[in-house]
């Protein structure tokens, strides 16, 4: 297993998926680097991959606690940033039951084939007259997005159709939301700027 040391993050070229996938090339499938103070291992072979998921499922199961999961995640009790352990597991299985569930897929399939031929109809519109250039991109990230509120809220925040304030509202919300994930990482590697971070603590109690 390689070690890279990796102090300056500023440093690393993006896309970040792109510079692991060229120190894997350097330092093997598996590798260990420092992301400011947070030591990290990088798996890029498929098969140890699947063996994470797998045998060893249990112990790579936590997860390190982040502002995001503190301020976002109601103090790191959400599915994705809770602990393994009971609370964890009691959670799984209700995303298992009442989310995921063939039942449940079945129930919200009527969501999905809608917000398919809503897409479709759209590309049908902008090349009506001819062949036109389509940035699927931002499509497919609408489809994904209206099919999620729309299977939990019951309402598309995407669309030509879509003007009330609630929905503005709401992508601003879920906009500041992302960005402040984003950013918050680089604050976290970096545990002794903790002072530098109130301002970021204020805005992500007041989106959530």
């Amino acid at each position: 297993m390689g070690f890279f040391n990796c102090h300056d993050l500023h440093l690393v070229k993006l896309p970040f998926h792109r510079a692991l996938q060229t120190l894997s090339e350097k330092y093997g499938p598996i590798f260990a680097l420092r992301l400011g103070s947070r030591p990290v291992v990088v798996v890029s072979s498929p098969s140890a991959v699947e063996e994470c998921f797998t045998k060893n499922d249990i112990v790579l199961a936590n997860r390190p606690h982040f502002l995001s999961g503190k301020h976002l995640g109601y103090n790191h009790t959400t599915v994705d940033a809770l602990p393994y352990g009971e609370d964890w597991r009691n959670l799984r299985r209700l995303c298992s039951i009442e989310i995921l569930s063939s039942n449940r897929l079945n129930m919200f399939l009527g969501i999905r084939s809608d917000e398919a031929k809503l897409l479709l109809r759209r590309l049908s519109q902008d090349s009506r007259d001819k062949f036109a250039k389509v940035e699927l991109k931002s499509l497919f990230s609408k489809l994904t997005f209206n099919t999620i509120t729309r299977t939990i809220a019951g309402k598309r925040y995407h669309g030509e159709e879509v003007g009330m304030e609630e929905v503005k509202q709401f992508r601003e919300i879920i906009g500041r939301f992302l960005s402040w994930v984003g950013l918050q990482t680089r604050w976290t590697s970096c545990p002794y700027w903790s002072g530098l971070t109130m301002g970021l603590q204020e805005e992500a109690d007041e989106a959530q």
